[in-house]
């Protein structure tokens, strides 16, 4: 019989009233000590998340609904996303680095110092249509062995990277963060929503021609226990932002318009699916789905 528990919205403003789906939340797979990372690849018709201290990823398919290993072990892997040629992108917390994995299965990697020093644990990561990739880069990896190794800080803070498309340099365009955490891009691509989990806030910041970003200012801000996490966008340019034990749907505007509630700590959120219409969330023990009428914004490779 199929895991499920009764769907539970919280409408708070009008416009998200018209939002629905299904009348129950599928649990597709329990068994995880923290659950991050999910990635879909439309393809395969699979998705791939984290099980950072277990040191392993794995994978569920939509075909059959069987959950397996795809990786291990992963490096603690965190956040995973895909570049535009449908390629992996993942941050190696254990490893502290970003890689890429290649169609032929071997492992790229993309940033793992700035100025000859090693990056803390590279958290989460987003491709922009250029071809650049931008993640955030905090301590959780290295300040004990749960999620990582524990090492030594090397660089002083914790900040937002930009790798270059071209050149492969990986450059600090935002540095003024206690732990910068998920991360998404407005729908035409100027604005970029960092979270800070620390200060349980988000921030967004116009990004220029150059690929350097403007001065920040505070998107949304989250009450006791709703330090933010992972995020994605839908197609209507609303962020879908992982915060204690519900997605919180935030207009453009900065308003929050209403919940998704489920009974464990949400960590990160992906739209998948045929349509993208599938919202695959990773909670602490568990991965969720619900089918919803909303869409996922259209990713950098589509």
């Amino acid at each position: 019989m199929m895991d499920v528990i009764p769907t539970q919205f919280e409408v708070l403003d009008e416009r998200f009233a018209r939002v629905a789906g299904d009348d129950v939340v599928e649990r597709l797979y329990t068994g995880t000590r923290w659950a991050e990372g999910p990635v879909y690849f439309p393809a395969g018709r699979f998705l791939v998340w984290s099980d950072i201290p277990n040191d392993r990823m794995l994978r569920w398919d939509e075909f059959t609904g069987a959950v397996g290993p795809f990786r291990t072990p992963s490096g603690y892997t965190n956040g995973n996303t895909l570049d535009r040629e449908g390629r992996l992108i993942s941050c190696e917390q254990g490893n502290r680095r970003v890689t890429r994995t290649e169609h032929d299965g071997s492992i790229t990697v993309l940033a793992d110092r700035w100025q000859g020093r090693r990056l803390n644990s590279p958290n989460d990561a987003v491709v922009r249509s250029d071809g650049s990739v931008w993640f955030t880069d905090p301590s959780y990896g290295i300040s004990s062995d749960y999620e990582g190794v524990r090492a030594e800080q090397e660089i002083d803070g914790c900040h937002v990277y930009r790798i270059d498309p071209v050149t492969g340099e990986a450059r600090v365009v935002a540095d003024d963060f206690e732990r910068p955490n998920g991360l998404a891009f407005s729908l035409d691509e100027r604005l970029l929503y960092v979270a800070d989990t620390r200060r349980r806030h988000i921030r967004v910041f116009e990004v220029t021609g150059d690929g350097t970003l403007g001065k920040g200012r505070i998107f949304a801000e989250g009450a006791a226990g709703e330090a933010y996490d992972g995020m994605r966008l839908d197609d209507t340019g609303r962020l879908w932002a992982a915060a204690g034990r519900s997605v919180h749907c935030y207009d453009p505007d900065g308003t929050l318009i209403g919940r998704l509630c489920l009974p464990d700590n949400i960590a990160n959120l992906v739209f998948g699916g045929l349509k993208r219409n599938r919202l695959f969330v990773a909670a602490s023990t568990s991965l969720y789905s619900i089918m919803l009428n909303v869409t996922g914004a259209r990713p950098v490779w589509a």
